[in-house]
């Protein structure tokens, strides 16, 4: 009689072959089961589960996607992991995708343009089924890379001239616009701005928000106010010692974001100053610790799991062909978060 084969586990991993002879099964059977294309008795299920238990054996899903043509995983790069706004997005995108069946395949492009452009080849070689993007900037190459791909594309947080593709946004002009206006209506006149890269849309956003709210105040525009800060906390701490440094400093000071907020209120301690008596801070996002700051941080706080749940939804409906033809562009609102790092500014006679 026949003896058993025998496996060399360490060389041969267990093929299709061997759960169809362990289950007493056809070939053509074990396939339908694995793949779904047709449906298969529970008595041949079971048995067929029972075999792959028994035997160890492992479906070969890179084999799998290229037969139904789908990998059920997302591309997801964003600019900065370690800024609380998009670990708190990423977050929620994971989650809903997660639900959906999907993986997330995550990569943080340091605001650095190549990095982006070199990620975003890596997802597509990778063969994810769509793309979600917080763009570092905006270049020809990441261009012609979403605009030749046939992959779903979301943009959240920024979004790039000539991409005819979904985004979920912020009104960051009318939040900072927003917040500026409450600086204004304490009594602030000369306000600091620390600002983001003018290589996004965000960063030229904000800062149009900004000059908005001095114009309709009736105050001018000073360039030697606004310091680039570039969304990173070093870059902020730089551009705050600057307009600390002033003769004519600044009352109040408003900064694009929460790492360069945090690099700001360094800049404020080191030159020995006190918030909000010497200078009012005001800033984008609300980050878990602006709260318990001392002093609590007057923030705009972004809905930053709708943005996310948002993106994650829009890319869904792509894939799932419920989406119109036309881009779809979600823009939500920011909402001012009055706590006591601001002051009134007492005129002086």
């Amino acid at each position: 009689m026949d003896q058993p084969r025998r496996r060399n586990r360490k060389s041969n991993a267990p093929t299709m072959i061997d759960v169809a002879e362990a289950a007493g099964v056809s070939i053509a059977t074990v396939s339908a089961f694995l793949n779904g294309t047709t449906n298969v008795s529970p008595e041949l299920t079971q048995r067929i589960e029972k075999a792959i238990r028994e035997i160890g054996y492992e479906r070969n899903s890179i084999a799998r996607s290229l037969k139904i043509g789908s990998t059920r995983t997302i591309g997801l790069t964003v600019a900065d992991i370690r800024n609380p706004f998009f670990t708190d997005v990423v977050a929620t995108i994971q989650q809903v995708l997660n639900a959906a069946g999907y993986a997330v395949m995550l990569c943080c492009n340091e605001e650095d343009k190549a990095q982006q452009d070199d990620q975003i080849k890596l997802l597509l070689d990778r063969m994810v089924d769509g793309l979600i993007i917080a763009p570092a900037g905006e270049d020809e190459i990441m261009r012609r890379l979403l605009t030749t791909t046939r992959k779903p594309v979301v943009l959240i947080d920024r979004v790039c001239e000539g991409l005819n593709v979904d985004a979920v946004i912020l009104d960051n002009q009318k939040a900072v616009a927003d917040a500026t206006y409450y600086l204004i209506g304490l009594g602030h006149r000369r306000i600091g701005y620390v600002s983001g890269s003018p290589n996004t849309s965000t960063g030229r956003d904000r800062l149009a928000g900004y000059a908005e709210a001095l114009a309709s105040a009736g105050i001018g525009y000073s360039p030697e106010l606004v310091r680039e800060g570039n969304f990173r906390e070093a870059d902020g701490y730089r551009a705050a010692m600057q307009l600390l440094a002033m003769p004519d400093r600044p009352t109040a000071l408003f900064s694009a974001n929460n790492l360069m907020t945090i690099g700001a209120m360094r800049a404020i301690r080191d030159m020995g100053l006190s918030c909000p008596a010497d200078i009012s801070v005001a800033c984008m996002d609300d980050f878990p610790w602006a709260d318990v700051f001392s002093p609590r941080l007057t923030t705009v706080a972004q809905p930053v799991e709708a943005i996310g749940a948002q993106a994650a939804s829009l890319l869904l409906e792509r894939l799932q062909g419920r989406a119109p033809d036309h881009a779809r562009q979600l823009v939500l609102h920011g909402s001012l978060k009055i706590r006591n790092s601001c002051s009134p500014r007492i005129a002086v006679a």
